[in-house]
């Protein structure tokens, strides 16, 4: 190498320089002018000699590199006579380039090597001035892109401006880009597109950032073949893949065909169906594309048995009581993803997944038995809860429960609840055992003692009852939900004896079956938007006061929710109830009917509306009505709500139309992922002797 390296250097230089031959004489004698001789030659023996030794162990690192020794020879250089005529040029003599020290080293392992990418570091100069750009679209428009197109710019996104015309024009050819995808999308498969920068001739400091589209055509479908096994029925595939000869060859049509192929399989016995990558073989001459599906159809299944594996919080015969199948039934992913709602909704899972399981089993109807595998992960049991709200009569009221979510397995919860507040203290504890021998059925008993001091009674009421329902939660609103039970309850209450024209306490044990039903048709239980529900309560009793005196207590209810536009709601409610088969005054008067608060009349105090006794405090009645109005604005997280209220209660068993009580007010509504937090501020229109003017509403949710 070094030799070649030097004969091609002076090769180089002879070529460039062209000098005079060179004058030598050979050793020992003189040399003249015009004589010449040739160079040295190094000998074989010597060249050999030269050679650093070869290791015969092929891993060995590498030899040292070192400069070849070069035999040289002093060349005496003839004196240059004295005319200009004739030139001798001397030879110099060039050392042999001098190897650094580190290249004598063995090579470093490729794991010492830094492979961390360098960090581009972009020093902004601050005086350097930016250019400002318009960005202009050609050709986007008649295909509707153009909006599209937009949002997803490159040019759009520098908001008009770039340090220079480069990132400009690196931008243009980004979105060149961007605008063929778009055209193909919609099956301009010949679609092009060219960026240019064009100067602003009324504004030096400004330039034009143009993208033209040009589509030519679009190509449509030319054939649809689906390439699949036999389906039960044997259209199936094709049905569910609604493309037809002649259509453009639109993307998003095109995937949601195929979405929809891979929808439909899993719900009519195919659960383990895969559709493949599709394949259009486009024809330019025509403008026809030819698309091919493959689909795996796989096995048609039947249902099977449910297993269940992990940390389980309960077994699977638990499990098959959530299950809306029966074992032999056509396979259906969409009983599957129902089984996986209602395990998410017990509340008892950190994960839990439904996954299909072949089992090669054929059933004599053909089909192949698939066991689901319920693989649980549970999660935490322990759970406390507190809630808090106030209204003007009813003061504050603070509530706090701790649950045990799953203290007897299956589902057996234990809550205990305690109630604090300016005019209510309790405490109540409650056995509740969840999906019972049904899937949503509920089976609930509670004991409860209680204090109460209100304007219409005062009272001291230990309460134990017990309660069947299939209710909604706002993980699982249901349209159809009921309820029915029992109810014994013990009392000592105030009452204002219109005889003695004062007031008395009383005892009244209470016995009494409630039954409840609901229509709910509306979006949501914290926050409905839209709508309706219809709720009738029915609930037959007796007070024994020293003699049985049955009765009746009914109540209805309707509201409804209708949207205008995406920030207005306008939602109504009505109520009546009545209580036949007994007398007012032989009433507890923590049974009869009261109007006013937050969830009744707003305006009024908590059970303010109603007949008075002498000293101005309420009595209840055995009727009741109201009625609600309001007009809910919601701009981001906050909401406006206007409204007005109007109702009373009544001493007759049925209510009137009369002497009805009205109130108006507006509220702010916080909205959180859990339900609005509400707060109303009111004022009776027509207030009696003794009504507030004005009255505060804080709680969770809306007020119907």
């Amino acid at each position: 190498m070094a030799y070649s390296s030097g004969l091609l250097a002076i090769a180089v230089a002879s070529l460039q320089q062209a000098p005079p031959p060179v004058v030598t004489a050979t050793p020992g004698a003189v040399a003249g002018i015009g004589q010449t001789t040739e160079p040295p030659i190094v000998s074989d023996s010597e060249f050999d000699k030269a050679l650093p030794p070869l290791s015969n162990d092929i891993n060995a690192p590498l030899e040292p590199m070192i400069p070849v020794p070069v035999a040289t020879t002093d060349v005496p250089v003839a004196p240059q006579p004295a005319s200009p005529a004739v030139t001798g040029v001397p030879v110099a003599t060039t050392p042999a380039p001098t190897i650094p020290a580190d290249l004598n080293q063995p090579l470093p392992p490729l794991a010492a090597f830094d492979t961390a990418p360098l960090v581009d570091v972009a020093v902004k100069d601050e005086k350097a001035p930016e250019i400002r750009y318009e960005t202009v679209i050609r050709g986007l428009d008649p295909l509707k892109l153009t909006a599209q197109f937009n949002g997803l710019s490159a040019l759009k996104g520098g908001k008009d401006k770039a340090p220079n015309d480069t990132v400009i024009a690196a931008r243009g050819r980004e979105d060149e880009q961007l605008a063929i995808r778009l055209m193909k999308s919609l099956g301009y498969y010949d679609g092009t597109a060219v960026s240019t920068i064009e100067t602003v001739p009324s504004d030096k400091t400004r330039v034009k950032a143009i993208v033209s589209a040009t589509p030519g055509k679009q190509y449509k479908l030319g054939t649809i073949v689906v390439k699949a096994g036999p389906t039960v029925p044997p259209t199936l595939i094709r049905d569910a893949l609604p493309l037809k000869v002649g259509e453009p060859i639109e993307a998003v049509r095109i995937q949601g065909a195929e979405a929809n192929v891979a929808l439909t399989l899993p719900q009519n016995g195919y659960p383990f169906a895969k559709v493949g990558d599709r394949d259009i073989l486009l024809d330019d001459q025509v403008g026809t594309g030819d698309y091919t599906l493959p689909v795996e159809v796989g096995a048609r299944s039947s249902f099977g048995t449910v297993t269940t594996e992990g940390r389980l919080a309960f077994g699977a015969d638990h499990v098959r009581i959530l299950q809306r199948f029966q074992a032999g039934e056509l396979y259906d992913n969409r009983k599957v993803d129902d089984l996986r709602a209602a395990l998410v909704a017990t509340g008892l899972f950190s994960t839990v997944s439904v996954e299909p399981k072949p089992t090669g089993n054929i059933n004599p109807d053909g089909t192949e038995q698939v066991n689901l595998l319920v693989e649980q992960e549970r999660g935490k049991y322990r759970s406390l809860a507190v809630s808090g709200g106030y209204s003007t009569g009813q003061g504050a009221r603070v509530e706090g429960s701790f649950t045990h979510r799953n203290l007897w397995s299956p589902e057996g919860a234990l809550i205990a609840t305690a109630v604090g507040g300016t005019q209510e203290q309790g405490l109540s504890g409650t056995f509740r055992r969840s999906n019972a021998g049904k899937r949503d059925r509920t089976v609930t008993l509670t004991a409860a003692v209680d204090h109460t001091n209100y304007d219409a009674f005062n009272a001291f009421t230990a309460t134990l009852s017990g309660r069947i329902s299939y209710d909604s939660t706002p993980l699982w609103q249901k349209k159809f939900t009921y309820a029915y039970g029992f109810e014994v309850v013990g009392t000592n209450e105030s009452v204002y004896d219109f005889a003695r024209g004062d007031r008395r306490r009383a005892t009244y044990f209470i016995a009494a079956l409630p039954g409840q039903v609901q229509f709910d048709r509306s979006d949501s239980l914290l926050n409905p938007t839209k709508g309706y529900r219809l709720k009738l309560s029915v609930s037959p009793e007796t007070s024994v006061r020293g003699s049985i005196s049955p009765y009746a207590r009914t109540l209805i209810e309707a509201s409804a929710y209708y949207p205008v536009g995406e920030k207005f709601v306008i939602a109504g409610r009505l109520r009546a109830g009545a209580i036949a088969g007994i007398e007012r005054d032989d009433l507890a008067p923590s049974r009869r009917y009261y109007g006013g608060g937050g969830g009744s009349v707003r305006g009024y105090g908590y059970q303010r509306l109603g007949p008075l006794d002498p000293q101005g405090n309420p009595v209840g009645g055995r009727s009741l009505n109201e009625f609600a109005l309001e007009a809910r604005y919601r701009f981001g997280n906050y909401g406006i709500v206007p409204f007005i209220d109007g109702g009373n209660a009544y001493t007759s068993v049925l209510p009137k139309g009369s002497d009805l009580r009205f109130g108006a007010g507006i509220g702010g509504r916080f909205y959180t992922n859990f339900g609005p937090l509400r707060v109303d501020v009111a004022t009776p229109l027509n207030p009696r002797k003794g009504d507030g003017k004005v009255a505060l509403y804080i709680s969770i949710g809306q007020a119907f």
